[in-house]
């Protein structure tokens, strides 16, 4: 059973990321999160699509995700793990779209031309670990979720968030920016936000 983080645990272990690779590809796992979250601001989304953005990856770290899982045909289950800790935290305006994201992928590959050849190499190697392409049942039952458009969003971000030695506002702007939609009643686990 996964325990739902604190605040305090969330800001330790998104700090700690920046020296854990992101599953294969060249940059840190903080990279790819600061990378995703500052793709969702600069489209104008809001600050909960903003913060799904920054924490759709948080169940790799969670699950403690190695450098090689992928190559050795690992799937973490991420997604689900990263919702079970944050759901504490957060409402569904936040843990919808990290848990959709990976269905996102699928969604794509198989509705949209091209996308499916233009993953990197490790998106790709994982999209074959996560059951494939949707099959027409499954993407008729992700285009209803109401979900679904910013699924697709968080997903292109997260495709997009993989440059290596890109310069992004740091994790204190996008905590800040997460704190505000951290849920009413788990206020008291949210006190502080390090500069």
């Amino acid at each position: 059973m996964i325990m739902p983080l604190t605040w305090p645990h969330l800001e330790s272990l998104l700090g700690a990321s920046a020296a854990s690779l992101y599953g294969g590809e060249a940059i840190s796992q903080l990279e790819h999160a600061l990378q995703s979250a500052e793709c969702a601001e600069l489209a104008g989304a809001s600050a909960a699509l903003i913060t799904a953005a920054l924490l759709h990856d948080v169940g790799h770290l969670v699950a403690g995700q190695g450098d090689h899982d992928l190559a050795m045909g690992v799937d973490d289950r991420h997604e689900q793990i990263g919702v079970a800790a944050l759901k504490d935290l957060f409402a569904d305006d936040v843990l919808a779209p990290i848990a959709l994201h990976v269905s996102a992928k699928r969604y794509l590959c198989a509705t949209e031309p091209g996308y499916a050849a233009a993953l990197s190499d490790a998106s790709a190697l994982s999209l074959a670990l996560q059951g494939g392409p949707m099959d027409a049942g499954e993407v008729r039952r992700f285009a209803a979720n109401p979900h679904a458009v910013a699924a697709v969003a968080l997903r292109r971000w997260d495709d997009e968030a993989k440059i290596v030695g890109k310069l992004t506002p740091p994790l204190a702007h996008y905590l800040a920016l997460a704190r505000q939609v951290v849920r009413p009643d788990s206020s008291r686990t949210a006190r502080s936000v390090s500069a």
